[in-house]
């Protein structure tokens, strides 16, 4: 029965002048935009595991190891959450190499908020990538929202570069190495974000800030 259904199956593609597309044809079209060592790219420039990232999207870990190595076709869902993840458009996966953005514009209602932690119920902050629509950034732009927390609920973080963070409102504690700082709306900050740092909202109105971090490949 199966074998009948196969048939004319193929029957209706010859008459209507259609063949599927082999597997080999589809590997051939997209081959040209490396969309495997894109993958592996990102995800070893933020020195993130495959099992870390597995957790991220929601993709087993065995699944995106044969998508960096070009043993397993994307599908656009797919690589949707893997982009979501590293604040790339979709677009990244499918632009030529030798052409860039130069104007990236990222709307409001398009931009997605994303919690510290995935793993963690509470988290001290979530973010939104203010310029995920540009390939190949020098920098990294968010809108953070910081929260209430205990002190020791805390889980201080650090990443290669330097960071800008500027207060739009509310009252922040920010731990940086040993010292302790309290910024206020309208105050910034600048520092080696090498060194292991923390945050979390003091006061008792919403607490936001754009913050900008650069020095690392995008």
């Amino acid at each position: 029965m199966k074998n009948a259904k196969k048939s004319a199956a193929n029957l209706k593609h010859r008459k209507a002048g259609e063949r599927p597309a082999p597997i080999d044809a589809i590997n051939e079209s997209i081959r040209p935009y490396a969309i495997a060592e894109k993958l592996r790219g990102l995800r070893l420039r933020k020195s993130m595991g495959l099992a870390q990232l597995a957790d991220h999207t929601g993709l087993s870990a065995a699944m995106l190891s044969k998508l960096e190595n070009a043993r397993l076709v994307p599908t656009l869902p797919t690589l949707v959450r893997i982009a979501l993840v590293f604040n790339v458009g979709l677009d990244y996966f499918f632009t030529d190499q030798r052409k860039r953005h130069i104007v990236a514009i990222s709307r409001k209602n398009e931009r997605r908020k994303f919690p510290a932690d995935p793993k963690e119920s509470h988290v001290p902050w979530h973010f939104e990538s203010l310029d995920f629509r540009a390939n190949e950034r020098k920098l990294n732009g968010y809108l953070a929202h910081f929260h209430r927390v205990p002190e020791e609920k805390l889980s201080p973080h650090f990443h290669p570069g330097v960071e800008l963070l500027y207060l739009i409102e509310g009252e922040l504690e920010i731990s940086i190495g040993t010292e302790v700082h309290r910024l206020s709306s309208g105050d910034a900050i600048y520092f080696d974000s090498i060194q292991k740092h923390s945050y979390r909202s003091v006061g008792a109105d919403a607490c936001t800030a754009v913050v900008v971090t650069a020095g690392v490949a995008t």
